[in-house]
């Protein structure tokens, strides 16, 4: 089954889907190998990998590009994020085209004003609700199948309050969205109230030392959530990673042990190497059996 419908698919029926965050194609292998259904293209560890802070600073070409590499190295439906769709309804109509086009399955669109802020940072400002919802119609318009979903994200909640996120949630799902993506509910309580509140499937997003508090799968799984994201572990524990590794070589002069259990072959076998080596020689012609002395 191709990505996006298996995607549809396993949100409609199966356990709860949990996605963990990739911001290259390495990490999303990692996500794949290590069996996950799905992965999450982030858009804060896109950002950082491009040395920037997760303010709207990359363009919705550089989002898509990275989203494309992704797609093309594996083989599990891949959800992006697309921040604020990157204009108006007119930019939003090219941007879910675009994505649909990478072979990206699901994205989720923000109803920030753009340049957009991380969801767990305080200062954000909202467009109008009408302005939401346009754009979300826009989404839904522009996509060239209904496998392809569109995610309706609010972060009214810092800025409104519980009730408006909740209403522009159920805005955005009567505007034709596909799930709806409160983002940073401050207590088990609203995290509990969302999936009761919401005329439609909801998202989680695990943000370690975010605005919401940490609350196993299992639980979230109870409470009513189809899909859960959990964008930053990877590229946080990497920075972290990358500084105690990079401070034990300046101190020693020598090269610290890895994680990765061996030397290059065991790193280029997490990313395909076998199937390259299978096709050094497939497309070789076998020589005859007895050599051209024979065939003379």
């Amino acid at each position: 089954m191709a990505p996006a419908p298996c995607l549809k698919s396993m949100i409609r029926s199966g356990s709860m889907v949990v996605a963990p965050g990739a911001y290259d194609c390495l990490t999303a292998k990692l996500i794949e190998q290590a069996g996950f259904p799905a992965a999450y293209m982030t858009g804060a560890g896109t950002s950082v990998s491009h040395g920037l802070p997760d303010y709207g600073l990359l363009t919705m070409t550089e989002m898509v590009a990275n989203a494309g590499r992704i797609v093309g190295t594996i083989g599990v439906p891949l959800i992006s994020d697309a921040d604020t769709g990157y204009g108006n309804e007119l930019n939003v109509y090219r941007t879910v085209q675009s994505f649909e086009r990478a072979g990206v399955a699901a994205i989720h669109i923000e109803d920030q004003v753009f340049p957009k802020r991380c969801g767990h940072l305080d200062g954000k400002e909202l467009i109008s609700r009408e302005d939401y919802a346009a754009k979300i119609r826009a989404a839904a318009a522009a996509r060239r199948t209904d496998d392809f979903l569109v995610i309706a994200r609010t972060d009214a909640r810092g800025v409104a309050g519980f009730d408006e996120a909740i209403a522009r949630c159920n805005l955005a799902i009567d505007a034709g969205a596909d799930m709806a993506f409160f983002e940073a509910p401050q207590s088990v309580e609203e995290v509990a109230a969302v999936p009761r509140a919401v005329k439609g499937p909801c998202l989680f997003n695990n943000v370690l030392s975010g605005k919401t508090p940490p609350i196993p799968h299992a639980e979230i799984e109870r409470m009513g959530y189809r899909l859960a994201i959990v964008p930053g572990m990877l590229m946080s524990s990497i920075i972290g990673l990358c500084d105690k590794l990079l401070a034990e070589l300046k101190a020693t002069g020598l090269t610290p042990a890895t994680f990765s259990g061996g030397g290059p072959g065991v790193t280029f076998a997490r990313v395909g190497a076998a199937d390259w080596d299978r096709r050094r020689t497939a497309f070789r012609e076998a020589a005859p059996s007895g050599g051209r002395d024979a065939a003379e």
